[in-house]
């Protein structure tokens, strides 16, 4: 998987944080694409300019499958890329094979059935709630381990019926995914890891049916072959699972950290409750959950002017996360804003591949966040926001930790300025 053009590619770092924005924004700055270097020698071009991204995203000349756009592709000889890149779920299928798998996924997501979800979330975020209630009031306590990661994790879990003895080695497994810069090694012991938790859930199911979403899945596969392979069965469940969880932890991590810094707007919108939908959108589009996405690739030469062309069967890397940050797009598109207008971001993609939980995802910010002001009114950030340490990926933008105080008695003393 080579990449045609001419100059030395710029190597994408795995810093995370302040440096993936900084090195974004140059990549924006340099072109409407750029050749870059991913790990194990992969060369891509990167297209961070926003409506560069949303071209290319539903332009035909573009696919996600690399078995039907390269020639020379083997799966399985990137084992990083691995994971996004060789499971044929909705996330890589192109045409008729997308639309039969969105299908088989998007009855669990309609407006309706996301909605009835909510008396589900309200009882797990007040339940994560209680537990840190009942901690000593006078140490920092990680919210990200004691409250942004358990929210989503356990919503997608009893949406897919993962057993309880099965939950805690596969979230592990699973909170490993987004990191690129492991060995061969890690990647494959990663790849394996994946593949038993999740034919240990498939067991599970095919022993103990239940009401969920794995269950319903696993008829439609059983019941008809043709309809969902086995393969294609690991990676939705794969694809959803992993999805499911990991962006909406960092979108309540990041939340959290800009509303602690910015005690004028965390005023406003305790104000007004109905604001809290500003809170979310303006996350997503200053801190994106996913930055990069791997990736996509070109089935024809596309000019994109100056001087650009990638050329057939280039391999491309979007920056979804970079729209929203795009100064061409947003005016201070570093700044975070409730009262922006315009909050646009391609935070859940943009064209036929558009999340299908995108709406399960806000509406778990949109409980998870009063709730937690609510109940902890003096709610503090217990380090500088500036030293706070991003996970190590270019591909999703999360924190190892969000140490705070939880001030019981309510005081506000302490919050700093959240990180930009």
């Amino acid at each position: 998987m080579s990449t045609t053009g001419t100059g030395t590619p710029v190597k994408l770092e795995s810093d995370g944080g302040r440096c993936l924005y900084d090195q974004v924004d140059a990549l924006r700055a340099a072109g409407p694409a750029v050749r870059i270097q991913l790990p194990e020698g992969v060369i891509a071009w990167s297209v961070s300019r926003g409506d560069v991204v949303k071209r290319l995203l539903t332009h035909p000349g573009v696919s996600r499958d690399a078995r039907k756009s390269v020639p020379d592709y083997r799966p399985g000889e990137i084992l990083w890329l691995a994971t996004w890149v060789d499971l044929e779920s909705m996330f890589t299928a192109e045409g008729s094979d997308h639309i039969r798998l969105r299908k088989l996924i998007g009855p669990a997501f309609t407006p309706r059935r996301t909605a009835a979800m909510r008396p589900v979330i309200e009882r797990i975020v007040a339940a994560r709630l209680d537990a840190l209630e009942k901690l000593p009031g006078d140490a920092p306590v990680d919210l990200r381990d004691g409250f942004c990661y358990p929210v989503p994790t356990r919503v997608i879990c009893d949406l897919f019926g993962v057993p309880d003895a099965q939950r805690d080695a596969m979230l592990k497994v699973f909170d490993l995914v987004t990191p690129t810069d492991v060995t061969r090694e890690e990647s494959a012991a990663l790849g394996e890891g994946l593949t038993r938790v999740v034919m240990e859930l498939i067991e599970a199911k095919r022993r103990e049916p239940g009401d969920d979403m794995t269950s319903l899945l696993l008829t439609a596969h059983e019941d008809d072959g043709d309809r969902l392979t086995e393969y294609e069965l690991l990676s939705t469940l794969t694809l959803m699972i992993g999805a499911g969880g990991q962006t909406t932890i960092a979108l309540l991590g990041h939340a959290v950290r800009e509303l602690l810094g910015s005690p004028a707007q965390l005023a406003a919108v305790l104000a007004d409750p109905a604001r809290w939908g500003d809170v979310v959108e303006e996350t997503l589009r200053l801190h994106p959950s996913v930055m990069h996405l791997p990736l996509h690739w070109a089935k024809e030469d596309i000019d994109l002017g100056e001087g650009v062309v990638i050329r057939a069967h280039d391999a491309i890397l979007m920056a979804f996360g970079a729209h929203g940050r795009d100064p061409a797009v947003h005016d201070a598109p570093r700044i975070f804003d409730v009262d922006r207008a315009d909050k646009a971001h391609l935070a859940f993609g943009y064209g036929a591949h558009f999340c299908l939980g995108a709406q399960l995802a806000r509406l778990e910010a949109e409980v998870a966040l009063p709730a937690l002001f609510s109940r902890f009114p003096g709610l503090a950030l217990a380090a500088d926001p500036e030293r706070l340490t991003p996970k190590r990926s270019f591909i999703g933008n999360d924190m190892q930790a969000l140490p705070v105080w939880l001030n019981h008695g309510g005081t506000t003393a302490g919050r700093g300025t959240a990180h930009r």
